[in-house]
């Protein structure tokens, strides 16, 4: 009988020690999964926190290069900014980048004319900001012709009819004057759900035109998988009058501006020469660029553009406000900051400088 008892003692003994190696093991797993998941957050942070500042001297080397490019040009008879300048080649950039080395991790930078972009806020003539500015409406229902298929994005509204909302939603004085037969003031958006009132002002941000009626959120992003409002449409240009106001002249440079503007800018049934236009202005000879962009009338020179005309009043070869895209990226991670900067000169020292406008990071 105390055999058996000492037998059953010893196996509980056993069973004991068991589940406490058991229970050990459990815990010190835990205890290294929760030790590495710290370890690995806060590499993450710290990484982060890096990029960040590598990100946003990403930002600064390209204003660099901006203000440097505006200096060169005090020094040109014909300024200019074009796709032939240093700060639109990625290789030239690559080659200042490595002058500003860093101990980890990889930078890139992207810089982008926004004066190449349609100017939404031109489409409506400020100060006053109460009648349409004639050649960009035209500006507009061409490339909304152009680039978005007749279907059911028109079910509410047509081309014509979203530009008379657009200039609705911005103008000043919101009353029951609605532009064309389809046109909206407050009243219609006041009765959706969410209400909501009209910006009766220039836009802040793009995104804000996904309010407009008309502007579904399918024809911002991908109308007709050709056209991204994003892309080609921007809120920036402001500039001052005499009067000491603000307007927005709406000229879009034609020696930066991607395809679809270029097409816009065309006379109705030359939009076939865009692509030419394109390739006449990166065309080189021995790595060098051949062709003058200075004046606003070089498309003129392209083959079988000579009599092709586009109104003056749409088109320049300089610009001064531009977006900048740095990513910073180590290993898995990767930050963006993207901004927005304007060149302009101190009126007290005469040195260019620059005005931030917009400032993102992800």
């Amino acid at each position: 009988m105390q055999k058996k008892v000492l037998k059953n003692e010893k196996g509980i003994a056993l069973l004991i020690t068991l589940t406490i190696i058991t229970i050990l093991i459990t815990v010190s797993v835990e205890l290294n999964r929760s030790v590495r998941s710290s370890v690995i957050s806060s590499a993450i942070s710290r990484d982060r926190m890096a990029l960040s500042q590598m990100a946003a001297s990403g930002v600064h080397i390209g204003i660099g290069m901006l203000l440097s490019d505006k200096k060169k040009d005090e020094k040109s008879p014909h300024p200019a900014d074009s796709l032939q300048d240093d700060w639109a080649n990625p290789e030239k950039i690559t080659e200042v980048l490595a002058e500003f080395p860093f101990d980890e991790g990889t930078l890139g930078v992207t810089i982008v004319d926004e004066m190449g972009k349609i100017q939404v806020n031109a489409l409506v003539k400020y100060p006053e900001g109460k009648e349409f500015n004639m050649d960009q409406k035209k500006l507009w229902d061409d490339i909304l012709q152009l680039v978005i298929p007749e279907g059911d994005a028109f079910e509410m509204v047509g081309t014509s009819d979203i530009v008379s909302c657009i200039k609705d939603f911005m103008d000043f004085g919101d009353d029951d004057l609605i532009t064309g037969l389809n046109g909206a003031e407050s009243d219609y958006y006041q009765g959706l759900d969410p209400p909501y009132a009209c910006a009766n002002g220039p836009f802040t941000y793009l995104d804000e035109l996904i309010l407009v009626k008309g502007v579904t959120p399918d024809i911002y992003y991908s109308a007709g998988e050709l056209f991204q409002f994003p892309r080609y449409v921007t809120v920036y240009g402001m500039t001052q009058t005499k009067e000491n106001r603000f307007t927005f002249e709406g000229k879009i440079n034609i020696n930066t501006a991607e395809l679809p503007v270029i097409s816009a800018l065309l006379p109705q049934g030359s939009e076939e020469f865009a692509t030419q236009m394109i390739d006449y202005r990166i065309e080189t000879s021995d790595d060098h660029f051949v062709n003058d962009l200075s004046k606003k009338t070089w498309y003129k020179s392209v083959p079988g553009s000579g009599d092709i005309d586009i109104p003056e009043s749409l088109i320049t070869t300089t610009s001064d406000f531009f977006r900048i895209e740095s990513v910073a990226s180590k290993n898995s991670t990767a930050v963006t900051v993207r901004a927005v900067v304007e060149r302009l000169k101190n009126t007290t020292t005469h040195q260019w400088t620059y005005r931030l406008l917009s400032w993102e990071m992800d």
